[in-house]
């Protein structure tokens, strides 16, 4: 399942965010990438440990812990701390999956989801759209600052080659109480529609809590927590 998430942060958060990791130092990308990566890969990040990506991070968790869309689409079980890279003109990433395994210093995590927080507005660069593979096709993603795209990690995706400005993203990955991505969007629609129905009848409807009911024994059968 591939959802785009719009205005997981505000304006003035990306603008934040900006000010903070703009002026930081930015060192070569392929620092964590894995070794078939790292031949494909053109961009720089911020370090893990850099100050102001830990303050820029503490800003986006924030978000992503309260926000419905996200917390319904992924149903998270631990999240890697979101990291940030920039691709300049020239830089690109080639066809690649993600690492079924990411650890860092506090936190070990299977990959079940990538994602891609746009931290530049769209009309500000040339190139560098998000190409991921799905069973319909090679879907091109290019959303504007402060919107999310999640994918799973098993897809094949590639950034293409940056030819004006700068785009500046934060990326993280997840670990989803469901493994399974099917099993995992049949949970968000079902949950959509109980959303649109409950607001349609209200939430003390006969049909909307037996459709609650079976959303959350389809959790207790399907879910790790």
């Amino acid at each position: 399942m591939l959802i785009c998430i719009p205005q997981l942060l505000s304006k003035a958060q990306v603008a934040d965010i900006r000010t903070l990791i703009d002026a930081a130092d930015w060192v070569d990308g392929r620092e964590t990438a894995g070794a078939q990566s790292a031949k494909a890969k053109k961009n720089t990040q911020l370090p893990a440990g850099s100050p102001q990506g830990i303050e820029a991070q503490k800003i986006i968790s924030a978000e992503l812990g309260s926000h419905p869309l996200f917390l319904a689409a992924a149903l998270p079980l631990k999240v890697f701390p979101p990291l940030f890279n920039r691709y300049s003109v020239g830089d690109r990433f080639g066809a690649h999956v993600d690492n079924a395994i990411r650890s860092g210093p506090t936190t070990r995590i299977r990959t079940d989801l990538s994602a891609t927080l746009f931290l530049t507005e769209a009309e500000d660069y040339d190139g560098g759209e998000l190409l991921i593979e799905t069973q319909f096709g090679a879907q091109e993603v290019k959303l504007e600052a402060g919107d999310m795209v999640l994918y799973p990690s098993s897809s094949l995706h590639r950034v293409t080659e940056v030819t004006r400005g700068a785009r500046v993203s934060s990326f993280f990955w997840l670990q989803s109480m469901v493994r399974d991505d099917g099993e995992r969007s049949l949970l968000f629609d079902m949950d959509q529609s109980i959303q649109t129905l409950a607001s349609e009848r209200g939430h003390e409807d006969g049909e909307v809590i037996r459709l609650t009911g079976v959303y959350h024994n389809l959790i207790r059968r399907w879910a790790d927590a």
